[in-house]
């Protein structure tokens, strides 16, 4: 990947990662951000588990319980800046929008494959600039369909939609890797975050 123009201001981000944990491909995802020169962060919700099947992660996770994994992310952050760009990956998307949402000073926000209902996390701060990707035929993000469009239509928010119907096609580890959308994911991914040079 070419070198960030000398314009460019990079970004600090918290990546979270999805329900088979911190994962060889999200690790993958999180260098690719930062070989465009962002500095990443990488929270480990399973503190050092990770599966193979999509299934068996939503169970650890629900053993351990959502909420514990939430807020094991959430307080990842706590020595980190109050500037941050939040990502999440399906369920990572928990942490990364109530930070999103609660913690004074976020950049911009990034939610792969699912959201939430806003109201869940109290006000939907005013214009933050927010992209969501899911395939058309995704089965886990259809159930959030709602909460994707009441965010798609605040202002400073993107909806972005690819054709598929696999989960999370952005790990290149996981038979749901979709080569194409992934690069086009992280090239919108990119383009919002060198937008955010101008927000200030």
């Amino acid at each position: 990947m070419s070198a960030p123009p000398t314009s460019f201001a990079p970004m600090e981000i918290a990546l979270f990662h999805h329900a088979l944990g911190l994962t060889d491909g999200v690790i993958a995802f999180a260098d690719r951000l930062r070989g465009a020169g962002h500095t990443v962060h990488t929270p480990d919700m399973y503190e050092g588990r990770t599966f193979d099947d999509l299934e068996a992660g939503v169970g650890h996770a629900q053993e351990t319980g959502f909420d514990v994994i939430a807020e094991r992310g959430v307080a990842a952050v706590d020595a980190l800046p109050d500037f941050l760009v939040y990502i999440g990956f399906s369920l990572g998307v928990v942490p990364a929008q109530r930070l999103a949402q609660t913690r004074p000073g976020a950049r911009g926000a990034v939610f792969c494959h699912s959201a939430l209902p806003p109201e869940m996390f109290g006000e939907w701060p005013d214009g933050m600039p927010t992209q969501i990707h899911y395939m058309d035929g995704d089965e886990w993000a259809q159930e959030d369909i709602e909460a994707i469009e009441e965010i798609g239509n605040k202002e400073g928010a993107e909806v972005l939609v690819y054709e598929g119907s696999a989960h999370l096609f952005a790990d290149d580890g996981l038979p749901d890797h979709d080569p194409e959308a992934a690069a086009l994911m992280m090239e919108r991914i990119l383009g919002l975050l060198e937008s955010l040079d101008d927000s200030d």
